[in-house]
């Protein structure tokens, strides 16, 4: 099969196309011919070398995908032989709090990921797909919009009529917007052009701040919230915007801590969490059940990922590239029969 290895990190002209055997199974193993797959941040910077977290050697990278299983394990019981199915980005997280030995079983970083045209996971992970979902709308899901989920319940469910404050235009942010105008709430949000703030508001955002133009957004939201402040974050600007957050979030409100688009560092200053009793939690995307929550959650109300491009499996470093660029809005897809 070919394949993609992250056998040189630093530069995505390093990224190596490999054959290599299709891979052998166990005894619950399912395997999986890929039809599409999609990038998150985390995936150029693995491509970098910069990747904060545990990486398996010369790894197969990205955690996103959707195919056809085309072969299982003699003791498989889940899925058959041509299922349409997704992966759960962490196979061994089913249900319950994360624990540390999840992490050793990780899609696309502890445990070769969706770029290639066969994978080959534990049955445990394997999510069966709607008939009406396409492979690049299936491929789009499982970082992406299990993390907006999971940081949308820190410690409290979604309810309607709360207010959500989501950041830029990525895949998890509108995935948040799309989450909780399914659950009925008030979405404010963050954006750097009038074009992608048009392109919200038509998505159903109630007001949308251009945080180039007002760099302080934090009081235009509260503003907006008559001085209370959002009831829920979705974070994914991490150390540049984390003190932003907790200025405009309500007091007992939360903030989810997905990503560190604006950078890793940061001084985030804990008088304020106190003082406004924010709850922060940071996401790591979600278990299974989560995920299988949000597929019926999509499908009894007819919401499909924002596909800004389809690529190529053979442009898959042009794909980077224009995910790394941020001028995407929404999902970047590999179409890996393209």
């Amino acid at each position: 099969m070919k394949a993609i290895r992250v056998t040189n990190p630093g530069r995505y002209e390093d990224l190596a196309l490999v054959d290599e055997p299709t891979p052998e199974l166990g005894r619950r193993d399912v395997l999986i011919k890929v039809r599409a797959c999609s990038l998150n941040f985390r995936d150029t910077i693995i491509a970098k070398g910069s990747y904060p977290g545990p990486l398996a050697h010369h790894v197969i990278p990205i955690s996103d995908g959707a195919g056809d299983v085309v072969a299982v394990g003699s003791d498989v019981t889940r899925v058959t032989v041509g299922d349409r199915v997704t992966v759960n980005c962490s196979c061994d997280w089913v249900a319950g709090p994360n624990l540390a030995e999840y992490r050793s079983n990780s899609v696309g970083t502890t445990i070769d990921g969706m770029l290639a045209e066969f994978v080959r996971v534990e049955e445990r992970a394997v999510i069966q797909l709607p008939d009406d979902f396409s492979y690049t709308d299936a491929a789009a899901l499982p970082c992406a919009a299990v993390s907006a989920w999971s940081a949308l319940h820190v410690a409290a469910p979604l309810s309607p009529g709360q207010t959500v404050l989501i950041q830029g235009s990525g895949g998890v942010s509108l995935f948040g917007l799309q989450i909780a105008r399914m659950f009925g709430a008030r979405v404010l949000a963050l954006t750097s052009s009038e074009e992608k703030a048009q392109r919200l508001k038509a998505m159903g955002a109630a007001a949308v701040v251009n945080y180039r133009e007002t760099p302080n957004w934090e009081d235009p939201i509260l503003e907006l919230t008559g001085g209370k402040g959002v009831d829920k974050v979705i974070e994914i600007g991490g150390g540049g915007t984390i003190n932003h957050s907790i200025a405009c979030t309500r007091a007992g409100g939360e903030i989810g801590l997905v990503g560190y688009v604006a950078g890793m560092a940061g001084s985030l200053r804990p008088i304020t969490l106190q003082m406004r009793s924010v709850n922060l939690k940071p996401i790591s995307i979600g278990p299974r059940i989560s995920f299988e929550a949000l597929l019926t959650g999509m499908q009894n109300t007819g919401t499909r990922p924002v596909i800004d491009s389809v690529y190529g499996f053979s442009q898959f470093k042009d794909a980077l590239r224009h995910l790394e660029s941020g001028n995407h809005f929404g999902k970047v897809v590999i179409d890996m029969e393209a």
